[in-house]
């Protein structure tokens, strides 16, 4: 796994000085994609396109601009409008779709001087946890071909874990932004539902749930993609303003939590580092507390599923019942588990996922920041949902994914950052989790935290 030679803001500085050129950038960014193929992890390319768009960033520099991600190559996963470029969902119902315009990140991302590199690999519909399709096949580990980065924004998270972009746009529903960088060792971040307006783009089958989700080496990074897309836009109802956040995070009241209050397998290697990291953080100065949220009862994420299969099976349905072998095999059943779901079914979901969300709001009534493990297992081989056993004990498909899909469900900011490695070198991540809208007192906390742990 190669880390990128420059990060974000490294780039930006050098193309604006004029120490290096967008156009040179964008080739070397190419050239990297073009060499690491077997990855699998970018689907798609544009060469033409991207220099060209370089080149635009170069004038508008010459004329005087100032763009805070001049030249940045970045990689946007698949399931995201970019105008005129190939956006498939990773199913072969789009494999010819090409995007009307930009979503609202895009465009901004793009004013801010960012060139689209190419397009990251998805799950069909970004709707299960490792990244495979029928369209394009699996994306495999940057440290183990054999292994899969975990799902569903397996394609950014590899881009950036292997140098090929510093920065990768993703989507978090359930987790899908946090667990492949925790999983290939860098960062992801999930920021409040509406911090950063989602859309335009293709229907949403995760009803208030997904958001779109800068990928980078490094905190600092995500920090600065994660100012470029945020703020209100009259095209998204659901975007909202962000708070200041604190300027300092000493004083904030932290809580970790080993397993989320869950009843959750978690591999001793992981256990152990996550400990290991907490006592680091505390022998440092942070006031950390042993404290798990309570859950209301029947808090599992089986309960809140059939929102996912319902969502699937309202867009797609009909495609299924003509042919579900035009569909990846993995969501062809979720689509006939949402057609079987009743009304009473969906609607028991939103119950308990309002529960989640209000058990959340009361622990964080009394805490600041909760820290908890991104996965509880390193990665597996690609050709499984999840692995068989975690910490001896078998696993079911989603067991892989037991930490994150609550924090979409109360719409809370979450980050994962690097913690450690098992014995093999297979990274995993500690996940750091706020209240609705404290998106920037949780990156700067998180910038602390990650200086910590590197130090």
């Amino acid at each position: 796994m190669t880390k990128p030679a420059h990060s974000a803001r490294e780039i930006a500085a050098d193309v604006a000085a004029g120490r290096t050129g967008a156009v040179e950038t964008a080739r070397a960014a190419l050239d990297r994609i073009e060499a690491a193929k077997a990855l699998n992890a970018v689907v798609t390319i544009d060469p033409a396109r991207t220099l060209a768009d370089a080149a635009a960033v170069d004038e508008r520099l010459r004329a005087g601009e100032t763009m805070p991600l001049a030249g940045v190559p970045i990689v946007v996963k698949d399931n995201i409008w970019v105008s005129g470029w190939r956006i498939t969902q990773g199913s072969r119902l789009f494999a010819d779709f090409i995007a009307p315009q930009n979503a609202i990140a895009i465009e901004r991302l793009r004013k801010a001087g960012a060139v689209v590199a190419g397009i990251g690999a998805t799950s069909e519909f970004a709707s299960k946890g490792v990244t495979t399709s029928l369209l394009f096949g699996p994306t495999r580990h940057p440290l183990d071909p054999a292994l899969t980065p975990g799902g569903s924004s397996g394609g950014p998270a590899t881009a950036v874990a292997a140098g090929l972009v510093p920065l990768a746009i993703g989507t978090d529903a359930g987790g899908s932004s946090r667990r492949p960088p925790a999983h290939v060792g860098v960062a992801g971040f999930k920021p409040s539902y509406g911090a950063i307006p989602y859309g335009p783009g293709f229907a949403e089958p995760f009803f208030g749930l997904s958001v779109i989700a800068p990928i980078a080496a490094d905190v600092a990074d995500i920090a600065l993609a994660f100012e470029t897309m945020a703020g209100i836009d009259p095209r998204d109802p659901d975007s909202a303003a962000i708070a200041r956040g604190a300027d300092d995070p000493a004083g904030l009241r932290i809580a970790f939590s080993p397993r989320l209050g869950l009843d959750a397998a978690v591999d001793e290697v992981v256990a152990e580092g996550i400990v290991s990291a907490i006592a680091r953080l505390a022998a440092a100065g942070l006031p950390i507390s042993q404290r798990d949220p309570v859950w209301p009862a029947g808090a599992t994420e089986d309960a809140i599923m059939p929102l996912q299969h319902a969502g699937l099976a309202a867009l797609y349905g009909d495609a299924f019942r003509k042919d579900p072998t035009v569909f990846d095999p993995d969501i062809a059943k979720q689509i006939e588990r949402g057609l079987a779901w009743s009304g009473a079914d969906v609607a028991g979901a939103l119950v308990a996922s309002a529960a989640i969300a209000n058990a959340f709001a009361a622990f964080f009534t009394e805490v600041d920041l909760l820290l908890t493990p991104t996965v509880p297992c390193v990665a597996w081989p690609f050709s499984q949902l999840g692995p068989d056993m975690i910490d001896g004990r078998a696993a079911s498909p989603r067991g892989h994914a037991v930490f994150t899909p609550f924090v979409n469900h109360a719409r809370l900011p979450a980050i994962s950052i690097p913690c450690g490695t098992d014995g093999r070198g297979l990274p995993f991540g500690l996940q750091i989790i706020a209240r609705r809208g404290q998106d920037r007192t949780l990156l700067r906390a998180a910038r602390q935290i990650e200086a910590l742990l590197q130090a």
